[in-house]
C-alpha cells in the first residue's frame, strides 16, 4: 500500500506526453518520484512529428521501441507558398539525406505515444503513480506540500508542473504568464488517400496560416489546418464527404483522392510564455512552460527537451547529494530552458506574422528569405539542423 504522506524527491503533476516523459526520465536517475495524473484514454486524434532529439530521448527512456512500428518516418519536408499574393515565396524542399540523416523524425498519433509512455512508467519501481488530480500545491521553504482531489497528501523537494496551459503548479509558484490570443484556429483530423505520401510532409502557407499534411503509416496522413475562426468552424461543420473534397482541393490533389477519418477537433491558437520557468521548488514542463502555434512541429519537441533537461539536473543533484529543488538548481533549469524556448517562440511568432501580413515589404522580405534558404546549400542545411534542435544544445544523459 502506498504511503501517500511520504516525501518524494520529485513529484510530476500532469500526465500528457511531456509529463509522462518527465516522470520516467526523473525516475531513471534514481530519485524517488511520484506522478499525479488520471489514467484515461487520450482524448483526441492529434499527432506529433517527433524530431531527431525527441526520438533519441524516447529511446533512452525505453519507450521508442514500443511504438516505433506505429510511426511514419519523415524524409522530406516541403514548404509551399499558397497565399495567392502578388509577391510569393518559392517552394523550399528539405531532404534529410542532405544533412546525413536517415529521417528528420517520425509522425505518430499521440494516443499511441501516450500508451507507450504509460506502459514504461508502470514498470518503474522508483515511480509511484497516483491516479488522481492535484487539488492544492503549497510551496514552502524546504518542500512542496501537495493535496489531491481524493484527499491524499504528500510532499516533494521538487515539483515538475506539467499540468498544461492552465497550470495549478505555475499559479502556486507565483509565476506570471505573458499571453497573446491569436485570431486563428487549428482544425485537426486524419485521412486516407489514394496516392503514396512517400514520407513527404507538405506545408502549404495560406493567408490565414499553414495547412500541413504529415505522413502516417500506410496511405494515411494527419492534417493541421490553420485558418481564421469562422472558416475553421465552417470546415468543422462540413460532412465527411465535403471535408474530404475541401482537403483534396487544399492539398492540390498531391495525395490523390482523400477520405476523411472519424474524429476532428478545433483548437484556438495562442502564444504563452511564463516570466520564469522555475520558482519556489516548481519547474515548468510542456504547455505550462510554453504555448506556440503548430508551426515547425516545435511544441511537444520543446516539452520533451524540458523533461530531458530537468531530469539531467535531478541526476546531477542525486549524484552530488544536493537538494533537487534548491534555488541554485532552479536557476540552472531556468537558464538552460530560456534560450531554447524564447528563440523558438520568437521564430514561430515571426513566421506566423509574415504569413498573415498584407504589408508588401513584409511579403518581399519573407519571399527573399525563403529564396535564400532554398538556393544556398549551407544556409538550407543550417536551417534543417536548427529546426531539429538548437545547435548549441548538448544532448543530456538521462538515467
Amino acid at each position: 500500500m502506498v504511503d501517500a504522506s511520504a516525501t518524494f524527491d520529485v513529484v510530476v503533476v500532469g500526465g500528457g506526453p511531456a509529463g509522462l516523459a518527465a516522470a520516467i526520465a526523473a525516475a531513471q536517475t534514481g530519485a524517488s518520484c511520484a506522478l499525479i495524473a488520471r489514467q484515461a484514454p487520450y482524448a483526441d486524434n492529434r499527432t506529433t512529428a517527433l524530431l531527431g532529439g525527441s526520438v533519441d530521448l524516447l529511446a533512452q527512456l525505453e519507450v521508442w521501441p514500443r511504438c516505433r512500428d506505429q510511426a511514419a518516418a519523415l524524409h522530406t519536408m516541403r514548404l509551399v507558398d499558397n497565399t495567392g499574393r502578388l509577391i510569393r515565396a518559392p517552394e523550399v524542399r528539405f531532404s534529410c539525406a542532405e544533412i546525413g540523416l536517415e529521417e528528420f523524425g517520425f509522425n505518430i498519433e499521440n494516443r499511441l505515444l501516450v500508451a507507450a509512455l504509460e506502459q514504461r512508467a508502470a514498470e518503474l519501481t522508483d515511480l509511484t503513480r497516483f491516479d488522481d488530480e492535484a487539488d492544492s500545491i503549497s510551496p514552502q521553504e524546504a518542500e512542496v506540500a501537495i493535496r489531491t482531489l481524493q484527499g491524499k497528501s504528500m510532499s516533494a523537494r521538487l515539483v515538475a508542473g506539467a499540468d498544461g496551459r492552465h497550470s495549478l503548479c505555475r499559479e502556486a509558484a507565483g509565476i506570471t504568464v505573458g499571453r497573446r490570443e491569436l485570431n486563428q484556429t487549428a482544425l485537426t483530423f486524419n485521412f486516407g488517400h489514394s496516392r503514396p505520401h512517400r514520407n513527404i510532409s507538405t506545408e502549404f502557407h495560406t493567408p490565414c496560416g499553414p495547412c500541413v499534411f504529415v505522413p502516417l503509416p500506410g496511405d494515411r496522413c494527419s492534417v493541421v489546418w490553420v485558418s481564421f475562426p469562422a472558416e475553421a468552424e465552417r470546415l468543422m461543420d462540413l460532412s465527411d464527404d465535403e471535408l474530404s473534397e475541401a482537403a483534396e482541393k487544399q492539398s492540390h490533389s498531391i495525395l490523390g483522392r482523400i477520405r476523411v477519418e472519424p474524429g476532428r477537433h478545433l483548437f484556438p491558437l495562442a502564444i504563452e510564455q511564463p516570466r520564469q520557468f522555475a520558482r519556489r521548488r516548481v519547474a515548468l514542463v510542456g504547455e505550462a512552460a510554453h504555448v506556440v502555434p503548430p508551426i515547425g512541429a516545435q511544441g511537444l519537441n520543446m516539452g520533451l527537451r524540458d523533461a530531458a533537461d530537468l531530469a539531467e539536473i535531478v541526476r546531477q543533484a542525486m549524484e552530488s547529494g544536493e537538494d533537487p529543488g534548491s534555488l541554485r538548481l532552479l536557476k540552472r533549469y531556468d537558464a538552460t530552458r530560456r534560450p531554447d524556448i524564447t528563440s523558438r517562440t520568437f521564430a514561430i511568432d515571426m513566421a506566423n506574422r509574415s504569413l498573415l501580413s498584407d504589408f508588401l515589404p513584409m511579403q518581399s522580405l519573407r519571399a527573399a528569405g525563403m529564396h535564400l534558404i532554398g538556393s544556398i546549400g549551407p544556409l538550407r542545411r543550417l536551417a534543417m539542423r536548427e529546426g531539429l534542435a538548437p545547435s548549441w544544445r548538448s544532448p543530456p544523459r538521462v538515467g
